[in-house]
């Protein structure tokens, strides 16, 4: 299991929101791509990118700072998420150096959107699910869907998704611990790897995920807890290390 630091771009800068709302942002950053180097320093194997402008505006806003970290480290899977909305996003991404899309609030409206963009570019395509109550919420989280995270999971295996990332919205920021039923739930009804994300707090909340024993689940996205010193990114990466070395 990879831990996945979690750098949100608001502005031109690096912040945590708390539950998705843009006017309670904590700027850690102006710097993103020194925050970037901090992370690979400490040995991540990933980073998880958020253009928390283009959510909402439905299109790319922080794109030149994206292009920045992925060309500073090009070795390094990067998967960006946040407007995500053509394929020709998508183009510009991957021809930036980009491993991995996000497509969230289209997936969600436009399901057919995501069998499209895995046809042009496979094995580069991630869907979000961000679920309140097992729902799926879109456009930055301010509208809930009546559709349920595990039944549009089961939709996308088909269509070659790389992995889905699970956000539990209600978690998200809080630092009170992941949704960890909800998200070994998803991963047992899907084919599809999950990448848990959402309030992860401290290595406890890592341990919890190990427990599960729960292969699906490959990876965890952690923001405001590394962020905040409660949780040690070589720390938690070093434990899933072992976790699976030992089986």
């Amino acid at each position: 299991m990879l831990i996945i630091p979690a750098i949100d771009l608001k502005d031109g800068a690096c912040v945590r929101l708390r539950q998705g709302l843009m006017d309670d942002a904590t700027v850690f950053s102006d710097d993103p791509v020194a925050m970037a180097a901090k992370w690979v320093e400490a040995g991540c194997r990933r980073l998880h990118l958020v253009d928390l402008n283009g959510a909402f505006e439905g299109q790319p806003v922080n794109g030149e700072v994206v292009t920045a970290i992925a060309r500073r480290y090009p070795d390094l899977p990067i998967q960006i998420g946040g407007g995500i909305r053509t394929l020709e996003t998508i183009e510009h991404y991957v021809r930036a150096g980009v491993s991995y899309v996000i497509i969230g609030t289209k997936a969600v409206k436009e399901p057919e959107f995501v069998t499209e963009a895995c046809r042009a570019f496979p094995g580069k395509v991630i869907v979000g699910l961000d679920a309140k109550d097992g729902f799926v919420a879109t456009d930055g989280w301010a509208e809930v869907s009546s559709v349920q995270a595990v039944d549009l999971a089961r939709r996308f295996e088909a269509d070659g998704v790389a992995a889905i990332v699970y956000t539990d919205i209600a978690k998200d920021g809080m630092m009170q611990g992941c949704n960890v039923e909800a998200t070994v739930a998803l991963a047992n009804a899907s084919r599809i790897p999950v990448i848990a994300s959402g309030g992860i707090h401290n290595i406890g909340d890592i341990q919890k995920l190990l427990d599960t024993n729960t292969p699906g689940i490959v990876g965890a996205i952690t923001g405001r807890a590394i962020y905040e010193g409660t949780l040690d990114v070589a720390e938690a990466q070093a434990l899933c290390d072992l976790k699976y070395k030992d089986e």
